[in-house]
């Protein structure tokens, strides 16, 4: 979150670029031109080094990103010991609430989405689907409050500067005191709730995954429409449902840096 004191310029229009390719789905020399104010020379440039390390690709003057990308995703979530060590549990709770359930963490004060699963009963697979290809802020979502939970204070006001409270429903927290106070209830019963705060009509239920240390690694959830999210099944069921696959997930991972396999802190 910090900011470069000198930033390189060359190195910058090349992140514009491919920003630019997955927001736009693809596009030509001159399109991106256009959506970046940079000279058609410069895209050409920046894409021919691109394509000869095989980041992008060129089809007919069209140009996308390639499966590097995809690659070097899989090796970073393959080689984290959180998703390596709670993907089983996740599935598994998936398969026993029927909803959707889902593995969290957070980089850069966003919550960055390693596991998603789809349970029987499962609703909003087009939504849920997009939402493993941007970070979310982390005061809507119950992992991102949980994991805010477990931040210190100045990390938390740190996040709150950089990208503010913005609204996604009339439900999102969207002040700063009522945000802390919220946090602390967190910390009380160890579980967090997102009650329609991200997406009207749906709720969710998030705990922590911290390691031996204490340091929050990231968070667990489930998540479903507020017609079988209510009553009991989301104060008391859901919630133990969680934790109870929250501490599975700790035990191992407790039991990995005890082998040695330290966690990849991200």
């Amino acid at each position: 979150m910090k900011r470069a004191k000198n930033p390189v310029g060359a190195v910058e229009t090349t992140i514009q670029i491919i920003e630019a390719l997955e927001s736009f789905d693809g596009g030509t020399v001159t399109e991106l031109a256009e959506a970046l104010d940079v000279s058609k020379a410069t895209v050409h440039n920046h894409l021919m080094t691109l394509q000869e390390h095989q980041y992008v690709t060129n089809q007919d003057g069209e140009y996308m990103l390639s499966f590097k990308f995809l690659v070097i995703g899989e090796y970073l979530r393959n080689n984290n010991i959180l998703y390596e060590n709670a993907k089983t549990e996740v599935d598994r709770l998936a398969e026993e609430t029927g909803e959707y359930a889902h593995l969290s963490t957070e980089q850069h004060g966003l919550s960055q989405k390693l596991h998603k699963v789809q349970g029987e009963n499962a609703v909003g697979s087009k939504y849920q689907r997009a939402k493993l290809q941007k970070p979310d802020c982390l005061h809507y979502t119950a992992t991102g409050k949980v994991i805010l939970a477990h931040l210190p204070d100045y990390r938390i006001e740190e996040i709150i500067d950089y990208y503010g409270l913005p609204e996604r429903t009339k439900h999102t927290i969207t002040n700063r005191d009522e945000l802390f106070e919220t946090l602390e209830r967190i910390r009380d019963r160890g579980f967090a709730f997102n009650d329609e705060e991200e997406v009207e009509r749906m709720r969710a239920v998030g705990a922590p995954i911290c390691d031996s240390r204490g340091t929050i690694l990231g968070a667990v959830s489930v998540s479903g429409p507020i017609s079988r999210m209510k009553d009991e099944q989301f104060r008391t069921i859901i919630p133990e449902k969680v934790v109870n696959t929250a501490t599975v997930i700790e035990m191992n991972i407790n039991m990995a840096e005890r082998r040695g396999n330290m966690p990849n802190y991200v």
